[in-house]
């Protein structure tokens, strides 16, 4: 199987979905001249044209009420934020609107758009660059918020997400565009709201999302194994909604759980898996569940401050022997 890059996953569902799909279009800043911030949208003004891809103005509330008029009216608009952090502007339209046109309408109007861009730490780029809002999309009804780990997710669940009749997140990192992963030529759609078993295990269940996967997960589970560890590797692919049977049915057979997230620890997408394990699989525990969050700082610009900051590989491998009551 061919190996390609993240962005050039995602360029390919929305390439295909484009092309499927005459109501579908891209619009955000500098997706078209520039060929994309991130060069997601590399060579698709040239394809597609000017009215399906579209250059907005710094002006994230108003491209965003423009989407979601849109949607409303029948086309299916794929909206990118430079990064999520930008999105804050808009909110109003993606909570607001977006998330409750299908309600407030009786069910007459659905809003089939797609919000997308990079979240997280991303660098030395500063507090107000470096913030997850997984959790904060994920606490409204009516949107379905997404966060691939890898290439071929991306791809099969972009394309899911522009099929779907909802508003959705779709959350990407910038850390991640370049990548690469195998992805199968012809067609394939992921389901949403279907976790991923990763990997397969005996002793402990990790469960996280996105980013943290491939840079602090895999390789914390490379240093577990040197100790004999086996870890079974829940991937959520999608926070809302979340697949809780898949996380439940593994913990009952490891009796050990730890949940990995870039995010802040209050009111967490950890906090609602480690609820649901407390309350559904309270007797298969044979250890407290244990999270792995960032501090609850503001993210700041000092390397240093970044590495104490966000979750690590050792503060992994420190919690998985922790649950397992190993020094």
């Amino acid at each position: 199987m061919r190996e390609i890059q993240f962005r050039e996953a995602l360029r390919e569902a929305l390439s295909e979905e484009m092309r499927r799909d005459e109501n579908v279009f891209l619009m955000g800043e500098e997706v078209a001249e520039y060929n994309g911030a991130y060069k997601v949208s590399q060579g698709m003004l040239d394809e597609f044209g000017s009215k399906r891809v579209i250059d907005t103005p710094i002006a994230e509330l108003g491209f965003g009420g423009i989407g979601v008029g849109a949607a409303v009216n029948g086309l299916r608009p794929i909206v990118e934020f430079m990064t999520f952090n930008f999105s804050l502007v808009a909110i109003d339209q993606i909570i607001n609107s977006a998330a409750k046109f299908m309600a407030m309408s009786a069910g007459q109007y659905s809003c089939p758009i797609v919000f997308r861009g990079p979240t997280g730490n991303a660098g030395q780029l500063g507090a107000q660059h470096s913030q997850n809002f997984e959790n904060w999309f994920a606490n409204t009804p009516g949107l379905k918020v997404v966060v691939p780990s890898n290439p071929y997710d991306a791809k099969g669940l972009l394309k899911a997400s522009i099929r779907d009749n909802d508003p959705t997140i779709f959350m990407e990192s910038e850390q991640m565009y370049g990548d690469k992963g195998e992805v199968p030529e012809g067609e394939y759609i992921l389901p949403l709201g279907k976790a991923n078993i990763v990997k397969e295990g005996s002793d402990v269940t990790i469960v996280s999302f996105g980013k943290m996967i491939p840079r602090v997960v895999l390789p914390a589970i490379a240093e577990l194994e040197k100790d004999g560890i086996k870890v079974e590797l829940i991937d959520l692919r999608t926070v809302r909604p979340i697949d809780y049977a898949t996380v439940i049915n593994s913990v009952k057979k490891t009796n050990r759980c730890v949940v990995v997230e870039e995010a802040w620890p209050l009111a967490a997408i950890s906090s609602e898996i480690t609820y649901h394990l407390q309350r559904y699989a309270f007797d298969y525990l044979d250890a407290p569940v244990i999270r792995v969050n960032n501090m609850d700082i503001p993210l700041h610009y000092a390397p240093t401050l970044i590495e104490a900051t966000l979750p690590n590989v050792k503060r992994t491998v420190d919690a998985v022997k922790q649950v397992m009551y190993k020094k």
